[in-house]
């Protein structure tokens, strides 16, 4: 209904160009809103408005002007002008009928937009590899799917990227934890240390290493822990402490120090790729932070770079990127004064690696205890002269759990956390990937189980899946009953839909490439599932008050073809959210 509306305005536009006063050059952007008051007509167009200051006109004349050009179309019954010069299309209630058709005839292609040749990368999740994912990473992966899947839907060319941190002091205690359980599994006895990793999996990592490689990493728990620093429970500096076993670690053990650290990553990684796959997240790139420092350093290019650009500052043998020229608070290391490159400097090599690769805009979803992290970020882009409004940051806020009144706290470091998977075996898949995303991402949200796991219409996913089986129910039955329909007889009878909840479906199901369109620019994958819950809420409301298969065939004709048209585009729109859309429930 839009796209014809705007090609009437567009047309008349043209004819005054050339025939009216106007500037050639004058190419105003055609926006059209639904009319809240059907009193008010279908659609409203301000761009009579948006010319007033260039033509220097009254922008009720101007919006007459404009209807007196308008060609002729049977698709719109009345054209009004209303307040200060808004142009109110009344359509031909016979134009909401096309909408099926075009379902029909696009299938799960409905509501899809046209390629925009734009190259977009999403970069979300990225959790350290240094344990399983827990509720709060499943935000992010089911917000990032969800945002990439419809990026790709608006027709942009999207590639979905997991950053993998494994390189880096994080790591490093990892490897160490994994190789001081290794050492118990050996039968060495001493005091794992309270800053290293202490869930049960770096137990079961030790253990296989043992499996696979016997002793030939055993060292005695004397030497591992000579000169080392006592830890905090001894009165020690829990820091110095890990720093100093994973200095030991890589003294005693030489080259072989890379056998514990890659067991450790390895496994988490393999982990991660796992449940991920099995909640439906899928990346075309996982990117290794330590290729970043492989031959070429691209970090040691990228501060060259900058240092080019006059943005870096020696100070006490350390190299300081002077991003308080940009906005940011402070300026920030990335090289340290023993030479070793910061978190931040590989940050920027990683970033400058993306645009190199070619992608028009960078999307990276990050948690909200990144947020203080945007502003040196855009800055070092300003300062490789690259534009900084190409890279788009999302913050994912928050997840609280709770069982029953008790919420279960979260921590990868001491092993007492919620796993994504278990999460995934409580309520399901389906439930998981809704819920995390029925929220704007930037709002904290607690996690209701027993609701996710309800059947009833509290519980949105379901209300939704429900609508779609429920049409699949009426055809079932039909079929039962030997009785045939088409999509083609259904087409033939559109005209009996004649009840305000029919012309309201029209409507709704009209509406679905816009909401799906600006769901996708917005970033937004809330909006999709509150459209679809709406539907879903309107069928309902549709199928209880009206026969569905009564005596007049040709009316059973035309609330069947409405009632598929309702089922593809709420299967459309629950794939997009990773969601399944169910025959039978």
């Amino acid at each position: 209904m839009k796209d014809i509306v705007a090609t009437l305005i567009d047309q008349a536009l043209t004819t005054l160009r050339s025939t009216a006063e106007w500037p050639e050059d004058l190419q105003p952007s055609i926006q059209l809103e639904r009319c809240k008051d059907k009193a008010h007509g279908d659609l409203a167009c301000n761009v009579a408005m948006m010319l007033a200051k260039p033509l220097r006109s009254n922008p009720r004349a101007i919006a007459q002007q404009i209807v007196d050009a308008l060609p002729a179309s049977d698709d719109v019954v009345k054209v009004e002008i209303a307040g200060p010069g808004f142009i109110n299309f009344f359509m031909n209630e016979a134009t909401n009928f096309r909408v099926i058709k075009d379902i029909f005839a696009k299938g799960e292609q409905f509501g899809r937009g046209g390629a925009k040749n734009q190259r977009i990368q999403v970069e979300f999740v990225s959790a350290n590899p240094t344990g399983p994912l827990h509720v709060g990473h499943g935000r992010g992966a089911a917000y990032g799917a969800s945002v990439a899947d419809m990026l790709a839907a608006a027709g942009y060319d999207v590639q979905r990227e997991y950053y993998v941190n494994d390189a880096g002091r994080q790591m490093d205690i990892l490897g160490t934890s994994v190789w001081l359980r290794y050492l118990q599994a050996c039968g060495e006895t001493l005091t794992f240390p309270s800053n290293g990793y202490q869930g049960d999996y770096i137990a079961d990592y030790g253990r296989e290493l043992h499996a696979s490689h016997g002793d030939q990493l055993m060292r005695s728990a004397a030497d591992v822990f000579d000169g080392v620093c006592a830890d905090e429970p001894a009165g020690g500096d829990k820091e110095k402490h890990i720093d100093d076993l994973i200095n030991r670690a890589k003294a005693l053990l030489g080259d072989d120090y890379r056998v514990v650290f890659d067991k450790g990553l390895d496994a988490i990684l393999g982990d991660i790729r796992e449940d991920l796959g099995e909640f439906g997240v899928h990346y075309q790139e996982w990117f290794s932070e330590r290729s970043l420092t492989a031959d070429p350093d691209q970090v040691s290019r990228a501060i060259a770079r900058l240092q080019d650009n006059g943005y870096i500052e020696e100070r006490d043998g350390a190299l300081w990127f002077l991003s308080t020229r940009f906005g940011d608070d402070k300026d920030r290391v990335v090289k340290r004064d023993n030479g070793q490159t910061t978190y931040f400097a590989s940050d920027i090599a990683y970033h400058l690696n993306k645009f190199e690769r070619g992608f028009d805009r960078v999307i990276n979803i990050w948690g909200a205890d990144h947020h203080g992290y945007i502003a040196r970020v855009k800055a070092a882009l300003q300062a490789l002269d690259i534009d900084p409004e190409r890279l788009v940051v999302r913050l994912v806020q928050f997840v609280s759990l709770f069982r029953g009144d008790q919420q279960v706290q979260m921590s990868t470091r001491s092993g007492s956390f919620v796993t994504l998977r278990e999460l995934r075996e409580d309520v399901g898949n389906d439930a998981a990937r809704f819920f995390y995303i029925m929220r704007k991402a930037d709002q904290a949200t607690d996690f209701d189980l027993e609701l996710a796991k309800s059947e009833s219409k509290d519980n949105p996913v379901y209300y939704i899946q429900y609508a779609h089986a429920r049409v699949a129910s009426i055809l079932r039955k039909l079929e039962q009953e030997g009785q045939q329909w088409t999509q083609e007889a259904g087409l033939a009878q559109l005209s009996l839909l004649d009840k305000d909840v029919e012309k309201a479906l029209l409507v709704k199901l009209a509406r679905y490439p816009e909401v799906l369109s600006s769901a996708a620019e917005q970033f937004e994958p809330h909006s999709l599932a509150h459209y679809l819950r709406e539907l879903a809420g309107d069928f309902h409301s549709y199928y209880n008050a009206h026969k569905m298969l009564g005596e007049d065939t040709a009316l059973r004709d035309a609330r069947l073809a409405l009632s598929v048209a309702v089922q593809q585009v709420l299967r459309n729109g629950l794939g997009l959210l990773g969601v399944s859309a169910p025959e039978e429930m």
